[in-house]
């Protein structure tokens, strides 16, 4: 044993500080053992002194396990949130509707592509094509629908679907201007027959052409011009071939034969060509009817 030690159960010197043992524990406190140097237990203790043990150093305090307790925990309630997390999805789900879409009867507003209605969706009549026709033309007025008689299809004419339905117009040329189409005037209690402002519901328009050669002789019919001289007028007698034409698409449907065009007596008015002094009979009225009522039945 080493001089510098004291020994052992001996209490050390307070007021000396040993060059490599701890600081001096209060006096009434056993003394610890000093690092280094194992007790003294081969000595027997003196008469009427308890022996001495040494007192186990408690070890360092440290927080490396309370930060392991809290890193624990941390897992522990992420490990727990998730789980409750999972339950609520599960949860969740159950709650959710079926993804197969009902019927409904109707559709408040339907997205483009989507039927939404159970029953079949009645289709849209099929839009009538435009027509290709460079000639074809819109008709503004009546008298416009005698440009079908000139191989013209009207835009905005009624479509032909059937004589028993069909409004119709009927024009005539004058053989000395042949593109000049005059309106022939027809009953108004016929079936057939449109007033000038419903012209687009006119279907059928019959065209009137007259028959090359087929002019009589001419009848002297006398007037005063709107001068005041006395003229002489030549007033032809004819026939006129009666056709008839879809208005919309100007493609012939049908013949009507031929229309007189007769000359017997004078009109009361007459317009007539001051070069030639001729004037042309218009077709017969009755004829023309005559000739709808057959084709319109």
């Amino acid at each position: 044993m080493s001089n510098s030690h004291p020994p052992y159960g001996e209490q050390p010197d307070p007021n000396v500080t040993p060059w490599s043992g701890p600081p001096a524990p209060p006096a009434g406190y056993p003394a610890y053992g000093q690092p280094g140097q194992a007790p003294q237990y081969g000595q027997a203790p003196q008469f009427g002194q308890a022996p001495q043990f040494g007192v186990p150093v408690p070890p360092q305090k440290s927080n490396r396990g309370l930060v392991i307790g809290l890193i624990v925990g941390a897992v522990v309630l992420i490990l727990a949130l998730c789980g409750a997390g999972i339950g609520l999805a599960l949860v969740g789900n159950d709650d959710e509707p079926d993804p197969t879409p009902t019927p409904s009867a109707t559709a408040a507003n339907p997205g483009p592509g989507t039927d939404t209605s159970s029953t079949p969706q009645a289709t849209e009549p099929p839009t009538e094509q435009p027509n290709n026709n460079n000639n074809a033309v819109t008709a503004r007025y009546s008298s416009d629908l005698s440009s079908v008689c000139d191989g013209s299809p009207i835009l905005n004419a009624a479509t032909y679907s059937g004589p028993s339905t069909a409004k119709a117009y009927v024009f005539s040329n004058n053989p000395e201007r042949p593109t000049f189409w005059s309106s022939k005037i027809v009953g108004s209690d016929k079936r057939y027959y449109a007033k000038s402002a419903d012209f687009t519901t006119v279907s059928v328009v019959g065209c009137m052409s007259m028959v090359p050669g087929s002019e009589g002789a001419p009848k002297k019919c006398d007037y005063k011009a709107s001068d005041g001289k006395n003229v002489s007028v030549s007033y032809i007698s004819s026939r006129y071939q009666l056709t008839f034409y879809a208005a919309k698409t100007a493609e012939k449907i049908g013949d009507g034969g031929t229309v007189n065009a007769p000359a017997t007596r004078c009109p009361s008015f007459i317009s007539y060509n001051k070069t030639t002094m001729k004037a042309y009979a218009a077709p017969d009225s009755g004829t023309i009817e005559a000739a709808l009522d057959k084709f319109l039945s």
